[in-house]
């Protein structure tokens, strides 16, 4: 069974920045596509960014391009979440999913494995 978990989140001033990870063990043969998901209070979760098993191929959500960057470290079994220019409508609690195929799209029903989330808040 894969496991992942997530870290990075805390508070942090508008404009300022974070780096989230997901880093997965336990089946990690499962560990392909991997997309970064957020849950805004009184919101449905929301895709923000996917990346393809080789991280040749990087997607992000209109709301998000040009401030968010997805990388891997393949060897490390480990994604990130590069977040910038964060504003106080980026504070949500941010999940990142993983799918055995090699790409994924940002729905929620194409992953099998998800973290437990961290939060992220934005505020002065």
């Amino acid at each position: 069974q894969l496991q992942l978990v997530e870290h990075g989140g805390g508070l942090v001033q508008p404009g300022g920045s974070l780096r989230l990870s997901c880093e997965a063990s336990g089946a990690t043969s499962d560990f392909n596509a991997v997309g970064w998901f957020r849950l805004a209070p009184g919101k449905e979760r929301e895709g923000v960014s996917t990346i393809t098993r080789s991280g040749f191929t990087r997607k992000y959500a209109d709301s998000v391009k040009g401030r968010f960057t997805v990388s891997r470290d393949i060897g490390a079994n480990t994604v990130f979440l590069q977040m910038t220019s964060l504003q106080p409508e980026d504070t949500a609690k941010y999940y990142c999913a993983a799918t055995e195929k090699w790409t994924a799209g940002m729905g929620v029903d194409e992953y099998e494995s998800w973290g437990q989330g961290t939060q992220v808040t934005v505020s002065s």
